[in-house]
Parts: structure tokens; C-alpha cells; sequence
């Protein structure tokens, strides 16, 4: 009897192995031509994965390219460095993002990285990742009102707001300007991610002076905030919102001077709407992320500046991140003051933006091997 429980609970075992061997999701590959060039993983990175731990990776949407990049550098330097990688898009649907996130617990995820849709929607499936002990990396965006946040990757976003605003003060050299002024319009992200408050706040930080003085000015009267929001980011509500403004306000020639446009695909509806809608001097328009469109507009004059954010390094930090958790090790942090998501501050790290123009993105972008020419041609 004892040696027939014992065959038992061997085979059991066997079958339980098995089980956890074949389990890992196929990840969703970003489309190859949105991603930067990227080079050849390390070879043996297949057996290394596998005996490595399972990472999920929960990204926001494909509709927008730099997701495409942050999901694809994120998971080959994640398999280069041993680990299996569960990647999810989430089609920027919250109830799709949930399931996903839900689905990498049940599947046995070490650690999740997560790039939010909405930063205060995942509260009950975190609660899950928490009492399942699974450490959580808020990626890029932070995740609010959830003490189930254990560190936060991102870029120093009120320095891109800073950069932004730098870039008007110098096109239009407000330090300068006297008696002059000079019109300017505002559109920002979605309402659902924290970011927009550290892209808007930094470079309302610079402006503001300028604001008081009565050297900028907004014809719109559309300034707040909550107002000059776009919904998920998206370029066709933008370029809608900003034929809105021309046709109200700009249509009798009245000069537009600058829009504080705080990423590319905003800035991509603003130009699309200029080109439609707009006759009279080209006006300062800024961005971020550096996408190929918003790059070309930049060469072709039709955008002034991006700012770049290399997501080759938010990857490896983030990596960097996964891998002391999973050694039982601190991860790398150079910041525990800022982000406070409601639930105390979370421990960060911070990577350094880059301001991009016309006299720069060669070296930033090209020469650095983050796009190849023919990625920016046509």
C-alpha cells in the first residue's frame, strides 16, 4: 500500500511539472515596423527563459507607436536576461486590461508590469496581485489609490512639461517680448492618466510668468486643465477640438503663435487641423515621444520640437527592477519623494527626457539607432 501512494504522489508531481512547464501566454507581438531597431538577443536566451521566472506585462494599447516600442523592447530585454514574458495590449479597453492582469495572477506571474489605461481602475484586481504576495511595477503611468503598488519606472515628467515649456519661452523669446504678445493654445492627454498633470504643471511651471504678465494669452479661453484633455490620447479628437478652435477664433486671421501640445499624437491632430483649417503663420507647436510621424512633421516644419524618451532605457531599468525582485534584491530607485499615489509614495526611478528639434534628432534618433533613415523617409 505505501508503495502504490508513493507511485501516486510521484505521478502526481510529474503531471503538476508539466502543468506549470506548458502554461506560459503567448505574448502579442508590437508590429516590427513601429518598433526601433533592436539588436540580436543573446544566443541560449531560449533555455534561459525557461528555467527563468514568469513576467507579465500589461500595456495600455497598439493604437499608439511608442506602446508598440515599451512593449517590445520590454519583453526582449526581459527574455535576454532569462525570463519567460506573458506581453498583453489591452486595446485601451479597462474591462480587457482587468482580464489580462487577472489571467497573468491565475497564471502564476512572478511580478507584473503594468502600464495602465486608467490609473485609478485596477484597485480590486491589484488587491489580488497583493494578497497573491506578487510584487507590482507601475510602468510609465502611475497606478493610483493602490497600496498594492510596490515601485513606479518612468520618465521625470515634469521635466518634459519643463522642456516643453522651455522651447516656447526661447521660439517666440518671450525674455524678450516687451510690450508684445502672443497667442497661444493648450491640449493635453487623457484625463484618466496622472502623467498629464506632471506634463501640464511642468510646463505651465515655466509659462505661468508669462501668463501673468499678459504676454501669453489664449483666445479660446480654454485653459484648464480638464478642458484641453483629449480622450485616450487620441489624434482624431484632437485635430476635432483644434479645427473647433480655428473656425471660432482664428478664422477672422487672428495670429496663433504656439500650442503647448504635450505629446505626439495630440500634436499630430493640432497639425492635421492646421493643414485644414489655418492660413496664416506657422505657430510653434510642441510634443513628445518622438513617433515617426510627429518626426517627419518636425523635419517637413510642421512640428517644432519633440521630447524624447528613449524607451530602451525604461526597459532596462524596468528590467533592472524585475530582476531584483526576483533575486529577493532592492531595485534600482533614484527617487522617493514625487509620485504619491494616494496610498503614500511610491519608490521610483526616473529616466532622463531629451528635448528633440530639427537640430538634434539626427544624433538622438538616428545616429543612436533608435530609427534608421528609411524609417523617417516618405
Amino acid at each position: 500500500m505505501k508503495k502504490a501512494l508513493a507511485l501516486l504522489m510521484a505521478l502526481a508531481m510529474v503531471l503538476g511539472l508539466c502543468a506549470c512547464g506548458s502554461g506560459a501566454p503567448a505574448s502579442t507581438e508590437a508590429p516590427v515596423t513601429e518598433a526601433p531597431a533592436a539588436t540580436e538577443a543573446p544566443a541560449g536566451t531560449e533555455a534561459a527563459a525557461a528555467e527563468g521566472g514568469l513576467v507579465g506585462v500589461a500595456m495600455p494599447t497598439k493604437d499608439l507607436q511608442r506602446w508598440n516600442q515599451d512593449g517590445a523592447n520590454m519583453k526582449e530585454q526581459l527574455e535576454a536576461a532569462g525570463y519567460t514574458v506573458d506581453l498583453q495590449y489591452a486595446a485601451n479597453d479597462i474591462p480587457t486590461q482587468v482580464s489580462q492582469i487577472e489571467n497573468m495572477i491565475a497564471n502564476g506571474c512572478q511580478v507584473l508590469v503594468i502600464a495602465s489605461i486608467d490609473g485609478e481602475a485596477l484597485g480590486t484586481v491589484l488587491d489580488q496581485a497583493k494578497e497573491a504576495g506578487i510584487p507590482v511595477i507601475a510602468y510609465d503611468r502611475l497606478i493610483m489609490g493602490s497600496d498594492a503598488i510596490s515601485y513606479y519606472a518612468t520618465f521625470d515628467n515634469w521635466d518634459v512639461g519643463m522642456k516643453q515649456g522651455e522651447y516656447i519661452v526661447e521660439a517666440l523669446d518671450l525674455e524678450n517680448a516687451g510690450d508684445k504678445t502672443y497667442n497661444i493654445e493648450y491640449i493635453t492627454g487623457d484625463p484618466g492618466d496622472n502623467n498629464i498633470n506632471f506634463f501640464f504643471d511642468g510646463a505651465l511651471s515655466v509659462l505661468q510668468p508669462y501668463i501673468d504678465a499678459g504676454t501669453l494669452v489664449c483666445p479660446s479661453g480654454q485653459t484648464e486643465k480638464q478642458t484641453v484633455a483629449t480622450a485616450n490620447w487620441a489624434t482624431d479628437a484632437a485635430q476635432a477640438r483644434f479645427e473647433n478652435i480655428l473656425a471660432s477664433y482664428y478664422s477672422d486671421g487672428t495670429q496663433l503663435d504656439a500650442v503647448l501640445a504635450s505629446n505626439d499624437s495630440t500634436a499630430l491632430g493640432v497639425a492635421n487641423a492646421l493643414a485644414s483649417s489655418y492660413t496664416g503663420n506657422y505657430p510653434v507647436l510642441t510634443g513628445q515621444d518622438c513617433d515617426i510621424a510627429s518626426v517627419k512633421n518636425m523635419v517637413n516644419g510642421l512640428q517644432s520640437m519633440s521630447v524624447f524618451k528613449d524607451t530602451r532605457d525604461l526597459a532596462a531599468k524596468t528590467v533592472e527592477m524585475v530582476d531584483a525582485l526576483m533575486k529577493g534584491t532592492e531595485p534600482p530607485v533614484n527617487d522617493t519623494e514625487t509620485y504619491d499615489n494616494g496610498t503614500g509614495v511610491i519608490p521610483s526611478y526616473l529616466c532622463e527626457p531629451k528635448a528633440c528639434t530639427i537640430d538634434n534628432y539626427q544624433e538622438l534618433l538616428i545616429d543612436s539607432g533608435y530609427y534608421t533613415e528609411a524609417d523617417l523617409q516618405g
